[in-house]
């Protein structure tokens, strides 16, 4: 355990084992984060990153740093974001500090230019959020919301908008989600008996239909009427 400590001077494998030992702590830790802090920097979020990666990060270039005062400071603060992230469940105005409300950028097809300084970003931002969203004419815009995330939500006006099945009153089809029963020439066995299907079942299936082996198969796809699409290598 001599590497988990401060010295002169490390050797190979110890500069490995601490690696090995940051990156499982840091794995571990970001686990009872949460996916929230990995699919969405929020504020809390955006803190606990910068954080977190300077503190592990010194043990690791610098010999006579050792780990333990490293990875106490990182359990607080996990503990602190999580007491942080209950708060914003329970109390409003921690949720409000944490995560503000929504505000309007373009409402009507008008945009509202104070907005954009309260969200600290300038009118090239905003109509490139809107090209993101194929959206070429500021008018089409019924409402345009700068997100806590930093993100724009849009809304089309009605005549905008397009048209489903449900505006013109066709009986929809039922949802059909392909399950992927082969990658790269290797069977998927647990997806595929999910089907009710077996491994005969689907090689008799493709050789019938594809006249190929499944090695030869870069992809494929049954639906929830037993059609199997398949992509060959190329």
């Amino acid at each position: 355990m001599d590497f988990f400590h401060g010295q002169e001077s490390l050797v190979a494998i110890q500069w490995i084992l601490r690696a090995i030992v940051s990156f499982f702590f840091l794995l571990f830790a970001t686990k009872i984060m949460g996916q929230r802090s990995i699919s969405q920097l929020r504020l809390l979020d955006f803190v606990m990153a910068l954080m977190l990666g300077n503190i592990i990060a010194h043990p690791l270039s610098d010999e006579e740093l050792g780990l333990k005062g490293s990875m106490i400071t990182m359990t607080v603060l996990v503990v602190l974001y999580a007491a942080g992230v209950f708060l914003s469940l329970k109390w409003a105005r921690m949720s409000h500090f944490l995560d503000p409300p929504p505000f309007p950028l373009i409402k009507n097809g008008e945009i509202i230019y104070k907005n954009l300084s309260k969200a600290r970003i300038s009118l090239d931002f905003l109509l490139a959020g809107l090209r993101k969203e194929q959206v070429e004419d500021v008018q089409k815009v019924a409402l345009a919301l700068w997100e806590a995330d930093g993100h724009i939500s849009l809304f089309l006006k009605p005549q905008h908008q397009t048209i489903t099945q449900a505006d013109m009153q066709l009986a929809p089809k039922p949802f059909v989600f392909p399950r992927t029963i082969i990658k790269e020439g290797k069977i998927d066995f647990s997806e595929l008996s999910q089907t009710g299907k077996d491994e005969i079942w689907l090689k008799s299936k493709i050789k019938t239909t594809y006249n190929v082996d499944v090695e030869d198969i870069l992809l494929a796809t049954i639906d929830n009427n037993d059609n199997v699409k398949i992509f060959l290598y190329k």
